[in-house]
């Protein structure tokens, strides 16, 4: 393939996908409630672009994930402006920084299973979904732990704060699970599709 027709898709498939990722992050496309359950698909389009333009372009969408999510803490999400009240510096680094992290983690998956095709696609959705979780989690547990404010709020809302691993299996519950789950399915079969309308490079493409 020549480089300016390489060039011209990469622009495009990377306009399309932060197309896509922010209108589901500011509409109800971008989550499915089952009950008490609710399911986020943010980090498909991320994962998508991880495999097909690599690590930089996952880092860059899981960047651009997390300016909608930091975006959405100035009153559009009660949680999210709840942190920002007590430290708006380690709000951005948790929602920006750690979203980056997950997707140029899930681009370096993407790389090493490339070469198992459709399976390789499934396993990039489940660890992006899965980096995203940690890295959150990871996150606010670093900088919000030791605060007052936090660890009270968050018993008044019911969540357990007696140790780290009952906090974590409370405010993740088993939503991490059927996202990752969500985002290795879904991520499997866009990226076939992708990979047999040859925006997704093959090995014999490269050569």
């Amino acid at each position: 393939m020549k480089p300016q027709s390489q060039k011209t898709k990469t622009i495009a498939l990377m306009g399309i996908l932060s197309a896509v990722l922010i209108l589901m992050a500011f509409t109800p496309v971008g989550y499915l409630k089952i009950g008490v359950i609710s399911i986020s698909f943010l980090m498909i389009p991320v994962a998508l672009g991880a495999i097909a333009l690599g690590p930089w372009a996952g880092a860059a969408l899981g960047a651009l994930f997390g300016i909608t999510s930091f975006a959405q803490c100035f009153g559009m999400d009660a949680f999210g402006t709840f942190l920002m009240d007590i430290n708006p510096f380690f709000t951005f680094v948790m929602c920006i920084v750690a979203r980056a992290l997950a997707g140029l983690c899930a681009g370096f998956v993407a790389k090493a299973v490339k070469k198992i095709g459709v399976a390789g696609f499934a396993i990039t959705g489940f660890c992006a979904a899965a980096f995203n979780t940690i890295f959150f989690m990871g996150s606010l547990i670093l900088f919000f732990w030791n605060n007052k404010t936090f660890l009270d709020q968050m018993q008044a809302w019911g969540i357990t704060t007696e140790n780290l691993a009952k906090f974590f299996a409370a405010f993740v519950g088993i939503n991490c699970v059927f996202e990752a789950l969500a985002a290795c399915i879904i991520t499997g079969a866009i990226g076939t599709a992708l990979s047999k309308a040859k925006l997704i490079p093959s090995e014999e493409t490269k050569k």
